[in-house]
């Protein structure tokens, strides 16, 4: 197992397996093993953080989930819905050494024009950035919502 980039997220315990050929997390959404690449690294701690800093049910997030935009097939990382069952968080994850641009910015965008949370949040790991919708704008916020009680 080759050393992996400690984030700027909560550390979390992964469990983790590895055989010959590859390295694979359980992601305790899918209930399952995946490919341990550099994306789900990032992908991962955020799920647990979203689950053990911010209260969010397991129930309450989707992950890797295909959604129709712009009728193209496409697939969110990370999708939390309030306790209505209504989406609340759309997260767009990149691995550790890739930048977060408006490009990054616009995809989340795009993915939230299909769903219509009122936070979206891009994340490589070492920088999140998260935005609130207000009316058909949206600002920046310095943190991720709480779990709606």
């Amino acid at each position: 197992m080759e050393p992996k980039t400690v984030l700027k997220l909560p550390s979390c315990s992964l469990n983790i397996v590895e055989n010959e050929k590859e390295e694979k997390v359980f992601d305790i959404i899918r209930k399952q093993y995946v490919s341990l690449t550099p994306e789900e690294w990032v992908r991962q701690h955020f799920v647990h953080m979203l689950v053990n800093h911010y209260n969010y049910p397991k129930t309450a997030l989707a992950v890797e989930a295909r959604i129709t935009v712009n009728r193209q097939p496409k697939r969110f990382d990370i999708l939390a819905y309030d306790a209505n069952n209504k989406p609340l968080l759309v997260v767009e994850c990149k691995r550790t050494d890739e930048q977060l641009t408006y490009r990054t910015l616009e995809q989340a965008l795009a993915y939230n024009h299909t769903l219509h949370a009122p936070y979206i949040a891009i994340t490589n790991g070492m920088e999140t950035i998260c935005m609130k919708k207000e009316l058909s704008e949206y600002e920046f916020t310095d943190r991720i919502p709480e779990y709606p009680a």
